[in-house]
């Protein structure tokens, strides 16, 4: 069986003190359905974050337009004050409507309005780390950063935000994005079987620039794999629990933020740090991606 929770070392953020567990946690699963609405059982939610900071996780990653204001209220009732050393990676660049759907808000205005909305229900003064999410759902889209990235630069300047991170983006709109600013991070969709930016992830690592994967799991249709199942019972693991160790093994500049509301699979995604991958499973895993790649 899988040893005790280990979180796999920390990595320092470029330009920052802040040193962080690769192993983190993502609060978008304590909204309700749909990431919409209050959760269930806010109580057990609270109970999520509270024994995902007391395991040694030293990073979260949140934002307002989730529930919408409702994962950071519920992250501010649970931890503040906030122990030291606990950074909150929050982003702007979307918005709810009504109808639930999920609308792009890059203007000035919505970006100055997200900065300050999470601000106050996360009760903080300055925000640790903003990514500017950009492109679509899951991909990036080709065009230029410049206009939504300034006006984070500016509240940077303000002292409204420590530090910048880019979300869903190219290589092209990283470069673009460093002429501006010091970019921390880099968060975009990639898993065992998304492997898009292997290449991106490797050039991040030489630059010391975090990759934090989104959807590490698969997301909203989670990865179904007869190699990740056969690999992960021959070590006696979930799949999940391999798919998250297989990226902590990937590259030491993986972050990792899997989410969840139940405390079980939350004990579980904190087990997966522990476990270590034989190199002949490693080459098998690596043939899901080589899979995707051909359809």
């Amino acid at each position: 069986m899988i040893a005790q929770t280990d979180l796999t070392g920390t990595f320092t953020l470029p330009a920052t003190s802040m040193a962080v567990n690769r192993m983190g946690y993502g609060a978008m699963q304590l909204a309700g359905p749909g990431v919409w609405g209050p959760p269930r059982d806010v109580d057990g939610a609270i109970a999520v974050l509270r024994h995902a900071v007391e395991s040694g996780v030293n990073q979260i990653d949140t934002s307002d337009y989730y529930g919408p204001h409702v994962t950071n209220r519920i992250i501010k009732q649970a931890l503040h004050p906030y122990p030291d050393g606990l950074v909150i990676v929050t982003k702007l660049g979307a918005r709810r409507g009504a109808d639930k759907s999920w609308i792009p808000a890059l203007s000035r205005q919505e970006l100055i309005d997200g900065v300050h909305d999470n601000l106050r229900n996360l009760g903080l003064d300055t925000l640790d780390v903003v990514n500017l999410r950009v492109g679509g759902f899951t991909e990036p889209s080709e065009g230029s950063i410049e206009e939504p990235l300034k006006v984070l630069v500016e509240l940077k300047r303000q002292g409204l935000i420590r530090h910048i991170g880019l979300s869903n983006v190219t290589p092209k709109q990283l470069a673009e994005g460093q002429s501006l600013t010091e970019i921390v991070c880099v968060q975009n969709f990639y898993n065992v079987a998304q492997r898009k930016d292997d290449a991106f992830i490797d050039d991040l690592a030489v630059q010391g620039i975090a990759y934090v994967p989104f959807f590490p799991l698969g997301g909203f249709t989670p990865l179904q794999s007869s190699i990740l199942n056969t690999a992960a019972a021959s070590l006696q693991a979930t799949p999940m629990q391999l798919a998250l160790a297989w990226l902590l093994q990937r590259s030491p500049n993986i972050l990792l933020i899997p989410g969840t509301s139940s405390l079980e699979h939350l004990r579980e995604n904190l087990r997966a740090s522990t476990l270590q991958i034989p190199s002949e499973v490693v080459a098998n895993l690596d043939s899901i991606g080589k899979q995707e790649k051909e359809f």
